[in-house]
C-alpha cells in the first residue's frame, strides 16, 4: 500500500463536518502505516477547501468543473474511479452520508472492490485493515476483515471519529478531467435547510439532554435554564419526542441524531443502547438519575444518583453564582 485516499464532501460551498472526521482518521491510519495521505475535493471553486484539507493531507487533489456544483453521484464517480485506477490507494475513505451511499455502491461495482459502510472504527492489525460495524440496532459491534484485495472502500459513521488538529502543509495538485458523457437524467435542485429558528444539536458544544425522568413537560423549563447558564441547548431521548414535548430535531440516538459535544449532561435518561449510540462521542458525560443501575452510568464520566428535580435547580443556582463572581 502506497497511500490512503479520503474523498472530501462539500455542503453548500463548505466542507461537511464528516469530511474533517474521516480526514483525521485517515491521517492516523496513514501515519501508522507510514504511507501518504491523499485527499480529493471537486467543484467549481475548491481553492479554499484545498488549503484547508492540506492541513491534514500530504497531497490534495483538486478537480475543477462547474458540472460538480451539485452533489450528483455520477460525475463524482467518474472522477474518483479514474483517480483510484491511476493512484491505486490501499484504502478509499468517505463519511457515511446520503451522498456517499448514493456514490459508493456503484463505485464498488464498477471497480470490483469491496465496500463496507457505516463503520464505527477502522484500525490496523498485523498489517491488515479491519473495520468495526454496529449491528442488531447497536446491540453488538462486529469486526470485519477483507478478503484479499489491493483496494478497499470504507464509509465512516458521522460523529464516530474525533477531529484532531491539522498541522501539515500538504501539496495541492490540480487534476484535469474531461467528462465524456452527459448526466441529464438527474438534476440537483438544492439543499433543504432547517426551518428558521431551528436548533442543530449536532453543532452544539454543550447539550442538556432530557429523558422520561423529567416527568412533566413543565419541567423542561429547568432544563432550558440549565442549558442557558451553561451556554448550551436542550436535546432529548425518544420518549420526549413521542410525548410531543420537543421536536424530532432535538432527539439524540439511533433514530435521532449523532452528536459530539464537549459536555453532555443527561437528565433522567436511562441510557438504552439506542440513545447511547447517538451520544457516545461526547468528550465528557454527566448523568443525573434516581436509578443507580441505569445503563447511562456505565458510560458517564460523572454521575449523580438523586432526583433531578432537586439537583438541577441547585446546579443552576451554583453555576449562576460562580459565573457572577467571574464577571
Amino acid at each position: 500500500m502506497s497511500s490512503i485516499l479520503v474523498v472530501a464532501e462539500r455542503r453548500d460551498h463548505a466542507l461537511a463536518d464528516v469530511s474533517y472526521q474521516v480526514l483525521s482518521k485517515g491521517r492516523q491510519l496513514a501515519d501508522q502505516a507510514r504511507v501518504e495521505l491523499l485527499a480529493v475535493v471537486a467543484g467549481s471553486d475548491v481553492n479554499a477547501h484545498a488549503k484547508e484539507l492540506a492541513r491534514w493531507a500530504d497531497r490534495v487533489l483538486t478537480v475543477k468543473s462547474d458540472r460538480l456544483e451539485g452533489l450528483l453521484a455520477e460525475p463524482y464517480q467518474r472522477i474518483i474511479a479514474d483517480l483510484i485506477r491511476k493512484r491505486k490507494p490501499g484504502i478509499v475513505l468517505m463519511g457515511h452520508s446520503s451522498f456517499a451511499m448514493d456514490l459508493t455502491p456503484s463505485l464498488s461495482v464498477e471497480l470490483g472492490i469491496p465496500l463496507v459502510t457505516d463503520c464505527v472504527d477502522i484500525f490496523w492489525q498485523n498489517g491488515d485493515v479491519l473495520v468495526t460495524r454496529s449491528i442488531y440496532n447497536g446491540k453488538v459491534n462486529a469486526t470485519y476483515s477483507f478478503a484479499q484485495s489491493e483496494i478497499v472502500l470504507i464509509t465512516g459513521r458521522v460523529g464516530e471519529f474525533s477531529v484532531e488538529e491539522g498541522r501539515r502543509q500538504g501539496q495541492v495538485e490540480e487534476i484535469e478531467f474531461a467528462f465524456e458523457e452527459e448526466f441529464d437524467y438527474k438534476k440537483f435542485e438544492g439543499y433543504l435547510e432547517a426551518e428558521a429558528g431551528g436548533v442543530d444539536i449536532t453543532q452544539a458544544e454543550v447539550l442538556v439532554s432530557v429523558g422520561r425522568g423529567i416527568k412533566d413537560k413543565k419541567n423542561l423549563e429547568m432544563a432550558e435554564e440549565l442549558a442557558r447558564v451553561l451556554g448550551g441547548v436542550v436535546s432529548c431521548s425518544r420518549p420526549i419526542v413521542d410525548y410531543g414535548w420537543l421536536p424530532s430535531e432535538r432527539q439524540v440516538g439511533l433514530s435521532g441524531k449523532t452528536v459530539q459535544p464537549k459536555l453532555y449532561l443527561g437528565l433522567g435518561i436511562s441510557g438504552a443502547f439506542q440513545h447511547l449510540v447517538g451520544m457516545k462521542g461526547a468528550r465528557m458525560t454527566i448523568a443525573i438519575n434516581k436509578d443507580a443501575k441505569a445503563p447511562i452510568f456505565n458510560v458517564a464520566d460523572y454521575g449523580i444518583v438523586d432526583d433531578l428535580l432537586k439537583v438541577v435547580p441547585a446546579l443552576v443556582d451554583k453555576i449562576s453564582e460562580l459565573k457572577g463572581k467571574t464577571e
